[in-house]
């Protein structure tokens, strides 16, 4: 199914510019993913695609061609419209000219941290897009079992988080709560709490990991607040050689999901 728009005030189009605000994708559990790439990985994951837009220039390329095609098959709604609106419905300068509207579903942490899941990452105010997305992509490559994003966290369905995920946002079980609430439910089913803090004598490659644990990572400029470090059963530190007073904070991540990840397999 297709359908061609030629008006910047076309409901669609207004709608989906919209979903370029968070309060806007947290309403409609809608998000907008943008490139061919990830697009693919959508559909290969069995995401929930919504619809699609597409400008003049998309369907030059065969392989474009060719992946409309599926999209027609699976029934899934595309929208041609002008390059001068669709630049309206992206935040990219250099646009790869397709977007699609994905749909997600609210989860809870009680509801998702089953009782086989051993190694979980708790995001504590990180808010840079970028840092973001690379640490979901690489708790994806990590085998972390869920992502637990605290208050303060950037909107995990930003475009630039999403970007930078590299489709791992589809794979990755990722949930909003409480740090009261996901203290209580990691300690009900027996988690060891460790974070990343610089003030402490025990290095992450000094340290045994218990067989259920959960990961904490701080915000970039202020690290873990007072709190979770208070109660966290292990505090660890990596590291530093030269002259940086610390390490980028999705750099720390996946050094240190790397080291826990040997005690879990």
């Amino acid at each position: 199914m297709s359908m061609i728009i030629t008006s910047k005030d076309n409901d669609k189009v207004r709608y989906t510019k919209s979903l370029l605000k968070s309060k806007n994708r947290n309403k409609e559990s809608k998000f907008i993913i943008e490139g061919y790439r990830i697009l693919t990985l959508a559909i290969e994951c069995k995401a929930k695609l919504d619809y699609v837009f597409i400008n003049e220039d998309f369907e030059k390329k065969q392989e474009h061609k060719e992946f409309l095609e599926i999209l027609k098959k699976k029934d899934i709604m595309v929208y041609k419209t002008t390059n001068k609106i669709f630049e309206d419905l992206t935040d990219t300068e250099n646009t790869q000219g397709i977007i699609g509207v994905v749909k997600f579903k609210q989860r809870t942490l009680e509801e998702n941290l089953t009782d086989e899941s051993r190694f979980v990452l708790i995001l504590d105010r990180i808010q840079d897009p970028g840092n973001m997305g690379t640490i979901i992509r690489t708790a994806d490559a990590a085998g972390v079992d869920t992502i637990i994003a605290l208050k303060g966290c950037v909107d995990i369905y930003n475009p630039k988080v999403i970007r930078s995920t590299m489709g791992s946002i589809f794979d990755m079980n990722v949930i909003h709560a409480t740090q009261e609430e996901a203290l209580r439910i990691l300690k009900l089913k027996k988690f060891d709490i460790v974070s990343s803090y610089l003030d402490t004598n025990n290095y992450y490659n000094t340290v045994e990991y218990n067989y259920k644990t959960a990961l904490v990572i701080g915000n970039e400029a202020n690290g873990i607040n007072e709190e979770l470090v208070s109660k966290s059963d292990v505090l660890v530190k990596i590291p530093i050689y030269g002259k940086a007073e610390s390490l980028n904070a999705a750099i720390s991540s996946a050094i240190l999901m790397y080291e826990i990840k040997k005690y879990l397999v």
